[in-house]
């Protein structure tokens, strides 16, 4: 024992050097500022998505979601197996000791024994041994071990973007089910508002003073809004279904008369303008990045393999030819077997071996570029949107009051005989196009807050304000650097 252990201290000292490439992140295939030009800021705050969100029940469905939803939970295993793996490449860095006791009787026949009479021996031995411990001298396991560490780095930040993703999506989801709700009120308000103009339509004809072109027209118009409120009753119940597979679970009645509300989800912070470094925090661009460190690790793998490997099996205890002797002085017992292997020929498996260790790293880089790139797509369509959208509610909200002007009108001049029904049917599908046009803006608004939101890489957290930027990232996050 006093022999195996130095060895197995040197051993463990002799490794330290790597054949992995210097890693150098590869610069930003995007210009410096997203949004507009003048004024860039380089932080932005984002609330915590509960401070976010003002409509309780919507923060109760996140809160479901998060714990319930099977996609987020598949994530966070997929986590738990990274970590059990980068302990599993860990554990090859120091050698296994093990203690084996064993035990032999043999009988040997007459026959066959040099002495000419059958013998009985026994054999019995306790030790202590290290099985195949790989010096890694150039670095091959400490390679594969910084590459299970990337992968579960990067397998971490896939979980936050799942998580951010979750997030946004529940939103998502219940907005557009607050919305086809509104429009389905609106069309329910269209039939009512049908029927009576048929009654109407129908009583002035059976008094002389309209014909009967006026009444079918009405009747189709009656027909068709009550075929808009069919829809829309499928869209409700399909958006119940949508979010209850979100949640996880059954999704509580939501009162009729919810309407959808600007005040939803409020992200007031954020400039028109920003650097493209705050895109470094969006954790789906942060696990590119580790996904390309693990194949840069990879290489240093695949280059050890060009270099000698030295194994060292050894083991030291007690022997005995009786059970009772094994502790006995002089029964000590120990071996030493080391083994080396020089590659000379593998038939070009080790240089392609390297060799696609170098394609992956470059297909890992194109990943982390295009990412990047899809990153900065979407900032830049979610801050350029933001004010059209402003504009486009106004204007649509200044149509909903004109139409509705327009059908009294309309009325007016069919009840005074001065125009046909025609007029009338026009107004009320303009005023109902209208409204409805109305909703559906007001959702785009509400959905590109909370896509600039997920886009900035905010959401994981409920209650603390996250800072992004200079503020959150050290120097060596800038893009190029």
């Amino acid at each position: 024992m006093k022999r195996l252990t130095p060895a197995v201290l040197v051993a463990l000292t002799l490794g330290g050097c790597t054949l992995m490439p210097d890693y150098q992140r590869p610069d930003s295939p995007v210009p410096q500022e997203v949004g507009d030009r003048n004024g860039t800021a380089d932080s932005v705050v984002l609330p915590g998505w509960e401070s976010l969100f003002s409509d309780s029940q919507l923060r109760a469905l996140v809160h479901t979601a998060l714990a319930n939803n099977r996609d987020l939970r598949l994530a966070m295993l997929d986590v738990a197996e990274a970590r059990a793996q980068y302990g599993i490449e860990g554990a090859a860095l120091f050698p296994e000791i093990g203690v084996n006791a064993d035990g032999s009787r043999s009988r040997v026949p007459a026959d066959l024994s040099s002495t000419g009479s059958s013998t009985i021996s026994s054999e019995y031995g306790v030790n202590l041994g290290v099985a195949s411990y790989e010096l890694d001298l150039f670095g091959r396991v400490r390679s594969l071990k910084e590459s299970a560490l990337q992968s579960y780095l990067s397998t971490e930040e896939a979980r936050r973007s799942a998580q951010i993703t979750l997030v946004s999506e529940v939103a998502n989801a219940y907005l557009t089910l607050l919305a086809d709700k509104q429009n389905l009120r609106i069309s329910e308000d269209t039939v009512e508002s049908q029927q009576e103009s048929v009654d109407l339509v129908r009583n002035r004809f059976d008094a002389g003073l309209g014909s009967e072109l006026d009444v079918r027209q009405a009747e189709i118009a009656l027909e068709t809004a009550r075929s808009n409120r069919a829809q829309y009753r499928r869209l409700v119940a399909q958006d119940r279904n949508a979010l209850a597979v979100l949640v996880g679970g059954p999704v509580p009645v939501i009162p009729d008369d919810s309407l959808i509300d600007p005040a939803v989800a409020m992200l007031s912070d954020v400039p028109a303008g920003l650097s493209s470094n705050i895109l470094l925090q969006r954790p789906d661009i942060r696990q590119a990045e580790y996904s390309l460190k693990a194949a840069s690790a990879n290489i240093g793998a695949a280059r050890a393999a060009f270099y000698p490997s030295i194994t060292l099996t050894g083991s030291a205890g007690t022997a005995s030819s009786e059970l009772s002797g094994l502790f006995d002085g002089g029964s000590g017992a120990w071996s030493f077997a080391p083994s080396i292997n020089l590659p000379i020929f593998t038939g070009g498996e080790n240089q392609a071996n390297l060799d696609l260790a170098e394609v992956r790293r470059d297909q890992q880089v194109a990943s982390y570029e295009q990412t990047i790139q899809t990153a900065f797509q979407e900032v830049s369509d979610a801050l350029s949107a933001r004010n059209f959208l402003k504009d486009q509610e106004q204007a649509q909200a200044a149509l909903v009051t004109a139409t509705e002007r327009s059908l009294e009108l309309a009325e007016s001049r069919y009840e005074a005989g001065a125009d046909d029904y025609l007029a009338v049917l026009d107004a009320r599908r303009e005023l109902l196009s209208a409204r409805q046009t109305l909703v559906d803006v007001k959702l785009q608004k509400l959905t590109n807050r909370i896509t600039l939101y997920r886009a900035l890489g905010g959401g994981e957290s409920a209650d603390q304000t996250t800072v992004i930027g200079k503020t959150a990232a050290s120097d060596e996050d800038a893009p190029g650097a």
